[in-house]
């Protein structure tokens, strides 16, 4: 293998004579050379083979691998316009949110006119009732009033059965004490009281001066006597007292 060996290769596209013998190359003739005299190439380091390099012009950009993404829209830039199902579906949530502010403002109506019901109906109830009270005070004073002056003539036979001394008096005198206490009895009961106010200071709203007279001992304004007695109904004044004041 000491001698180097010229062949000649056919260039693509060479043609044969009809007789056989080849033609001569159209291209440069290349020596074959022998697998041992080649050079060797340097080895390459172990690892993945690199990347082949990507076709392109010079200094451009390489296409990206992956999916496309489409860069945001710059602020203030309008979107696309809705499409009919989005219209439709806004305008049903429009009308929706109105129904229900329109049932809520209602509802709102309903509550208040609510309040003022209950609270007209509690002013009407204490009135009532202070009016009831009222009436039946005027009822037990009114009948008050006319009991009052067969009391007073109780009053009158008991002390003049008292003065006699007729013993025959005495079982009259016993039978109009039961009548006359029941009676008072009656108006107690009714919450009528009857008061005396001797020895008490005057008082024009609780009392009436039928007399004045000077007392010895006695402070002016004071009441000395009490002609007849007087009657509340609570703090109501059925009937004032007649007195005599000292003068």
């Amino acid at each position: 293998m000491g001698h180097q060996e010229d062949i000649t290769r056919a260039a693509p596209g060479a043609s044969r004579h009809p007789g056989g013998e080849p033609e001569a190359p159209l291209g440069p003739v290349v020596a074959e050379q022998d697998p041992a005299e080649r050079p060797e190439s340097p080895e390459q380091p172990d690892g993945p083979d690199p990347a082949p390099d990507t076709p392109g012009a010079p200094g451009e950009p390489e296409a990206p691998i992956g999916p496309s993404e489409t860069p945001p829209a710059a602020p203030g830039t309008p979107g696309p316009p809705p499409t009919q199902n989005e219209e439709d579906h806004e305008r049903r949530l429009e009308r929706d949110l109105e129904e229900l502010t329109a049932k809520a403002e209602k509802a709102d109506e309903y509550l208040e006119l609510a309040k003022r019901t209950k609270a007209d109906f509690e002013n009407y109830r204490k009135r009532a009732t202070r009016e009831a009270a009222a009436a039946q005070e005027r009822g037990v004073a009114k009948l008050a009033r006319e009991l009052l002056p067969a009391v007073d003539n109780l009053d009158r036979a008991v002390e003049a059965a008292a003065a006699s001394e007729n013993g025959a008096a005495e079982n009259l005198l016993s039978g109009i004490k039961l009548v006359h206490a029941d009676v008072l009895a009656a108006l107690q009961r009714a919450g009528i009281e009857r008061y005396s106010p001797e020895g008490e200071p005057f008082d024009p709203q609780r009392h009436e001066a039928v007399a004045q007279q000077p007392v010895e001992g006695a402070q002016p304004g004071t009441i000395v006597e009490v002609y007849q007695r007087g009657y509340l109904l609570g703090d109501a004044v059925i009937r004032p007292a007649r007195v005599v004041v000292a003068g």
